[in-house]
């Protein structure tokens, strides 16, 4: 008799929150493993789906357990602490656990569909061995082939025809004379075929940098979940620990994992790996095809690759006994999914060290106030490198007040005097410059000076953007585009005396090149980078000098390194500051100096002009000295007095829907429901209005709820929409530690 599970308790494809029971056929019970993927009968109809665990005993007798009828693929898709990690997700995030499983697993590894790409290998046969052998001078191409055959081993045709650069023809006639057997191998769809990268050896270490790498290394060499956060400053060698400390997890026989916020860091952080450990480097964001994804996933999870570099999903790699965790600028808001499951990768990074046992860095200049109070705890270990590589001086930065400016320049401009004097300096020396506006477009919107004003979208309650390009009004968020009206939308008012309001990138760098005409300017924002490799080409286009001025949006802010950047601008601070949110101040605090942090990395001191209408704010003026403990104190002393986050979490339920009326009832139905039964440590605020009332031409409103542990907000509302009959048509979604309440 087969030994081996009898039961098998597997999650379909659907979400239903739920598992199901299957009986193990006697035929697959000595080969089916912990998340294998299975196809089984679902009604009357057949699923795939996961196995997820082998419970000794079900709910319901074995005689009433429908069989599983095959495993898909081979072994396990879903190690243990995957797994482990995905439950809990589903649990804190209230979220269905086969959600969590379509985030964990990528659609080209889920889908039956996708498969590794075959193609035609070619091997010398002994026949080939002794044409080769002679010493005859005949059939120069044939013989250029057979000899790369007898050096390299079996091949792939087309490396083969590019390497011998040779015809097919030349193929066709070894077949034919039976000098080469042809066979059929599998195609590597490979990201990194088109770049090649300089291999680079390990540099010597500042003490500070020393201290950092033995307290990553004594970490993993412990072999437990200790959280360490790398505080350093902007150019302080990070990426170098990173490096060292991967190195020695890699010597231990270790994996490791590292994540960057934006896919715009991705291929330079990439370049540096792979230069410093070659093909063992594997990427995982969005930008790849599905077959390169595919391809990328199966080779970590063979144990071919044992580093992964990505975004926010890479953090569910199936790395093999991984040893260390590494996330890069662990501040950023981008770590946190907008859309179910709504999970922070940062604070799960975290608890997959819990489960795995390995060791977590969570690196940045300007740590999150949560990873500050998690320091002050004693909960995590924190690693200080104030100072810059070889002790390069920090950045100059000057504050320059728009008010002012326009006083002196009779009208205000997108450009200070201050700012354009120091660009043209730049120019004058050859030198390079950024110029940061967290905005896109040619301007926020158009107004009419009379009324006030500014065309809106018909779907959402946002104003339209005015892009010049195309000459058009563009809603952000849903991409509906509009003709620019030629007079005032208000009946009422009908005035043609419209005007541009606030900035844009694309307004800037029209203004750059009307005052610098020679300079070479680019603009990198996501209008621009819609090209697949469009962030590689202008960051190795900068790098290299062929642009002067470079113009972006967040996506410049942060991790680039381009040693001949010697001023950065800030076009305008305050936007971040604009925001209705409780973490205004400390993400302009981060944007100031993450993006002050681009300029005299190299041997020329730096200098940043950040121009705001709010000068003595104290979140611009901290930043300004540079001076994160003074930031941080002041900062968590406001939180704490207010009992935000960190000092609670905080959960924001949304309700939309296309019926205003409706949607407004049943959020406050569902407030209703919660006052009884939720705990006395929760506050719940609401129900009002979204920030963004209307979007995609559904109505929004939300309640926010507040309290020290997520779990007494989670429960009760969790109970609460699983037991009500809420009206069709009706979207109710929960963000646990909401980072954006728009």
């Amino acid at each position: 008799m087969t030994s081996g599970p009898v039961i098998a308790r597997v999650i379909v494809e659907l979400a239903l929150d739920r598992e199901f029971d299957y009986l193990v056929p006697p035929e697959l019970r000595g080969t089916i493993v912990l998340g294998a993927r299975v196809e089984v009968p679902f009604g009357n109809t057949w699923k795939y789906g996961f196995v997820m665990a082998f419970p000794a005993k079900s709910e319901l007798p074995e005689a009433r357990l429908k069989p599983i009828r095959r495993v898909v693929g081979s072994g396990s898709y879903l190690a243990d602490d995957v797994i482990q990690l995905a439950r809990f997700i589903a649990d804190y995030y209230a979220c269905a656990f086969e959600t969590v499983i379509r985030t964990v697993l990528p659609a080209p590894v889920r889908r039956n569909n996708d498969k590794f790409l075959k193609q035609k290998t070619l091997a010398m046969t002994a026949a080939g061995e002794a044409f080769l052998a002679d010493a005859g001078t005949g059939a120069p191409k044939q013989r250029a082939v057979l000899a790369l055959l007898k050096e390299q081993g079996a091949m792939a045709q087309r490396d083969v025809v590019r390497a011998a650069g040779v015809t097919p023809a030349v193929i066709k006639a070894l077949e034919d004379k039976g000098y080469v057997a042809p066979g059929e191998g599998t195609h590597r769809r490979d990201p990194f075929k088109d770049h090649e990268v300089l291999r680079t050896e390990p540099l010597v270490l500042m003490p500070q940098q020393a201290e950092a790498l033995a307290a990553c290394a004594g970490a993993i060499d412990a072999g437990g979940s200790a959280v360490l956060v790398l505080n350093g400053v902007t150019g302080s060698g990070k990426t170098e620990v990173y490096l060292q400390a991967i190195a020695h997890a890699v010597a231990a026989d270790r994996g490791a994992i590292v994540l960057v916020p934006e896919i715009a860091l991705t291929p330079q952080t990439v370049d540096r790996f792979r230069g410093r450990f070659g093909d063992v480097v594997a990427v995982l964001h969005s930008d790849l095809s599905d077959g390169e994804r595919h391809d990328e996933w199966h080779r970590i999870h063979r144990g071919e690759a044992r580093i992964v570099v990505g975004a926010r999903s890479a953090l569910f790699a199936p790395v093999p006994r991984l040893g260390l965790i590494v996330v890069d600028e662990e501040h950023e808001t981008t770590y946190k999914q907008d859309e179910a499951p709504r999970y922070h990768a940062r604070d799960m990074a975290v608890v997959r060290g819990r489960i795995t046992g390995c060791a977590v860095v969570l690196g940045s200049a300007t740590p999150s106030l949560e990873s500050v109070l998690n320091v002050r705890k004693g909960k995590y270990r924190e690693v200080r490198m104030p100072h810059r590589i070889d002790h390069r001086t920090m950045p100059h930065m000057r504050i320059v007040d728009l008010r002012l400016d326009a006083e002196k320049q009779g009208k205000p401009n997108a450009l200070s005097a201050e700012l354009v004097e120091a660009i043209r300096v730049r120019l004058d020396r050859a030198e390079q410059t950024m110029l940061f506006l967290n905005r896109r477009g040619f301007s926020s919107s158009m107004i009419c000076q009379k009324c006030g004003e500014a065309p809106k979208c018909e779907h959402c309650s946002v104003t339209l953007t005015y892009h010049k390009v195309t000459h058009k009004l563009l809603c952000h968020f849903c991409g509906t585009e509009y003709k620019v009206p030629d007079r005032c939308p208000n009946t009422a008012c009908g005035d043609p005396g419209f005007k541009f309001a606030g900035l844009g990138t694309q307004r800037i760098e029209e203004v750059v090149r009307r005052i610098f005409p020679k300079a070479r300017v680019h603009r990198m924002d996501s209008d621009t980078m819609t090209r697949r490799d469009a962030y590689r080409t202008v960051l190795g286009d900068f790098k290299s000098g062929k642009i002067d001025i470079l113009i972006g949006t967040q996506m410049i802010a942060k991790g680039l390194d381009f040693p001949n950047v010697t001023l950065v601008g800030v076009v305008l601070a305050d936007m971040s500051l604009q925001v209705p949110d409780f973490r205004s101040a400390e993400r302009t605090f981060q944007l100031l100096t993450q993006v002050a942090g681009r300029a005299g990395r190299g041997d020329i001191n730096g200098e940043v002009i950040v121009q705001t209408f709010s000068p003595h704010h104290w979140s611009i003026q901290a930043a300004r000295r540079m001076d994160f403990e003074a930031f941080a104190d002041q900062e968590l002393a406001f939180r704490e007095e207010l009992d935000y986050p960190p000092y609670s979490h905080m959960a924001c339920l949304t309700a939309r829907g296309e019926d205003a009326a409706l949607v407004e009832k049943t959020i406050g139905e569902v407030a209703a429901r919660m006052e009884p039964v939720k705990g006395a440590g929760v506050v719940m605020t609401g129900p009002a209005p979204s920030p963004l009332a209307r979007l995609k031409g559904e109505y929004r409103f939300q309640l926010l709820f507040r309290a020290r542990q997520s779990a007494s907000i989670t429960r009760p509302l969790r109970t609460v929409l699983r037991e009500g009959k809420w009206p069709k048509g009706i979207h109710l979604s929960i963000d646990i530690d909401a980072v954006d309440m728009i």
